[in-house]
């Protein structure tokens, strides 16, 4: 994605639901650097807000039911959450928390798309997501996994205006000209128990590198580094807590003073 910031209708956040945020903490802290900072505000001060440098990039959170999946949730920003959340019923979603506030700093909604897929819409007040994307730790892309493509596109795009970019083999979704995301078909490769969902991708230097460190730290590769066709580098992960999530190659620097808290040499073309 080609955003530096927070636009209405595109990702403005990643927020991860974990059953152990402890755990979770020291594995992504690894991975990606993160430096943790919990918010004593929220859930008992069991909200952490992940950072790079002083840009928030993440959250990592309990479960806050007991079928809540552990899973990586993604928020769309939206101008007006009572409106987004009669868009998501009206084209065939529901709403299923909220719109509620979330003290100043802004109004939240978990809705699920027609084919069951969770997705989260935030109306910014005095928090507007995620304050870089793009550079190595941050969000950079978001995909959602279903077995309706075409289903998905309607919806999608009468909820949040976006348009898309088709190929042969991938849709991309996008927002005044740049592209955020994309949608992979749910075929044969994924289980039948597994559900259509949304996922995030994080950017990194070197995806084999961040593959290796995550693996000896407890994850699962279920996607080895590769190319995509005309795109760059990627991996799929599993975290040992079960949440999946996707990293890619990066043609950005990191921030500055990241390398000195992760250790990482810059990009092989800065």
């Amino acid at each position: 994605m080609e955003f530096d910031k927070p636009v209405v209708g595109g990702p403005c956040w990643a927020e991860l639901g974990t059953s152990d945020p402890e755990a979770a903490t020291r594995f992504y802290g690894e991975i990606f650097g993160w430096r943790m900072r919990r918010d004593p505000r929220l859930v008992s001060g069991d909200y952490t807000i992940a950072h790079l440098g002083d840009a928030a990039v993440a959250a990592i959170t309990p479960l806050y039911q007991e079928s809540q999946p552990v899973s990586w949730n993604v928020s769309f920003c939206v101008a007006d959450a009572d409106e987004a959340a009669n868009k998501v019923v009206e084209a065939g979603g529901t709403v299923i928390h909220g719109p509620v506030d979330i003290y100043d700093e802004g109004r939240f909604t978990v809705a699920l798309d027609p084919s069951g897929a969770a997705f989260q819409m935030w109306q910014p007040r005095d928090f507007h997501g995620a304050d870089v994307f793009n550079r190595p730790g941050s969000l950079g892309w978001v995909e959602l996994a279903t077995r309706n493509v075409e289903r998905a596109r309607d919806f999608y795009t009468s909820v949040f205006g976006w348009s898309v970019n088709a190929s042969e083999w991938y849709t991309q979704w996008g927002l005044h000209g740049e592209d955020f995301g994309g949608v992979t078909a749910m075929h044969g490769r994924f289980p039948a128990d597994i559900p259509p969902h949304w996922m995030p991708y994080f950017a990194v230097e070197d995806v084999d590198a961040t593959t290796d460190v995550a693996v000896r730290a407890g994850a699962k590769a279920l996607l080895e580094p590769t190319v995509v066709p005309e795109g760059p580098r990627i991996a799929v992960l599993r975290d040992p807590q079960g949440a999946t999530f996707g990293v890619y190659r990066s043609a950005q620097e990191p921030l500055a003073g990241q390398e000195e808290q992760t250790g990482q040499e810059g990009p092989e073309d800065r």
